[in-house]
């Protein structure tokens, strides 16, 4: 089942024309929890281009979270909202091409317009303010942590970790459960050797099928999995669909479930590397924001990819179980932010090949870890 969003979005500028920036939030549709936030100065311009441009940005925002999605935008401005409804002409020749790009983010029949009073439009419209007051600034908007003890190499808000508790109130309804799949053993597992998302892309070994296997007897017996969500790397979909056919669901792929590119490490085992590379091996220990050799990504860039794919899976399976099969660094990712973990706790996880965890999420944005590198089914 398709998700359902809704679209907050909002535009200002300081003089009109002026100084301009706009602000856009994605909501679950059935809960109003905030999954993503868009914001941006965009120079000089009047208040309706700068609220086509939240539109625009908000729209994308809930494309990035789900394609498939249906769309209710919500708006304070009446004159974007019937201009995007087909009800007005729109003769101004700089909303024109904007009012086109906004159609052309989401199939048509899948927008729908309101308009919403200034004071139920107030997370765009502050968005939309730190945006112009970034712009006056001479930067660009960043979103803000939202927790204060954050780490100083946090990612931004929305894929920051939810609130831990002891319990989740009975009126939250059913959490949406992540059953984590490690994929089973390579050629590279038994040797420690650095497998990511830059190098050979090995298939799944002799072992590792057998540990797909078993993986998949041990989570048929569970009985409670609804879908299926792989990595789309060889030995995760390789992984996923031995369990997938044995549940009898079809498996989906999502790239932010990828392992992380390790670059010029790729192939090499930990003494191998630090023999080569011992500096930007001792920067990569020491921060996440730090890159392997030769790649583009850290565990900031990670963390902020796997928050993504996380949203983007519970706004499509909203209190369902779901089987997420993936890798190492991605699953330590998602844990550690469910448990509000700082980055350097990724270093003190185990995970074997073909492990278990869970997580489960509730409405209110809390957490909780359910279990973590369970073997049990591989004796």
């Amino acid at each position: 089942m398709a998700a359902r969003f809704v679209v907050e979005a909002d535009g200002g500028s300081r003089g009109n024309p002026g100084p301009a920036g706009y602000g856009a939030v994605v909501r679950a549709g059935d809960t109003g929890q905030i999954l993503a936030e868009a914001a941006g100065f965009i120079g000089h311009a009047t208040n309706n281009v700068a609220e086509y441009q939240g539109l625009i940005a908000g729209l994308k925002a809930a494309r990035d979270l789900d394609p498939d999605a249906s769309v209710d935008v919500r708006m304070d401005s009446k004159l974007v909202v019937e201009q995007m409804s087909g009800r007005w002409k729109i003769k101004h020749s700089a909303m024109q091409p904007l009012a086109a790009e906004a159609r052309t983010v989401f199939p048509r029949g899948r927008v729908t317009y309101t308009w919403i009073p200034r004071e139920r439009n107030k997370d765009a419209d502050r968005l939309a303010n730190e945006a112009m007051d970034a712009g006056k600034a001479g930067r660009q908007w960043e979103p803000k942590p939202k927790a204060p003890a954050a780490a100083a190499d946090e990612p931004p808000s929305q894929t920051a970790a939810p609130k831990a508790g002891w319990a989740a109130p009975a009126d939250l309804g059913a959490p949406t459960t992540f059953v984590l799949l490690r994929h089973g053993e390579t050629p590279l597992t038994p040797e420690k050797r650095f497998s990511g998302s830059g190098g050979s892309d090995p298939e799944l070994s002799d072992k590792g099928r057998w540990q797909a296997e078993c993986a998949a007897e041990a989570l048929a017996a569970r009985g409670s999995i609804q879908a299926v969500v792989a990595s789309p790397m060889r030995r995760t979909r390789q992984t996923a669909e031995t369990v997938a056919a044995r549940l009898g669901l079809e498996v989906r792929y999502e790239d932010g479930l990828r392992e992380v590119d390790f670059g010029a490490w790729e192939g090499l085992t930990f003494a191998e590397v630090q023999d080569r590379h011992p500096d930007d091996l001792s920067a990569w220990l020491g921060s996440a924001k730090a890159k392997p050799t030769g790649s583009t990504e850290s565990f900031t860039t990670l963390t902020h990819r796997a928050g993504v794919a996380r949203d983007r899976i519970i706004a499509r399976y909203p209190g369902k179980t779901v089987l997420v099969v993936s890798h190492v660094s991605p699953i330590k990712t998602l844990v550690r932010l469910a448990l509000g973990a700082p980055p350097d706790s990724m270093y003190r996880m185990e995970l074997s090949a073909a492990s278990i965890c869970a997580v489960q999420y509730y409405a209110d944005g809390n957490a909780s870890l359910r279990l973590l590198n369970d073997t049990s089914h591989l004796r």
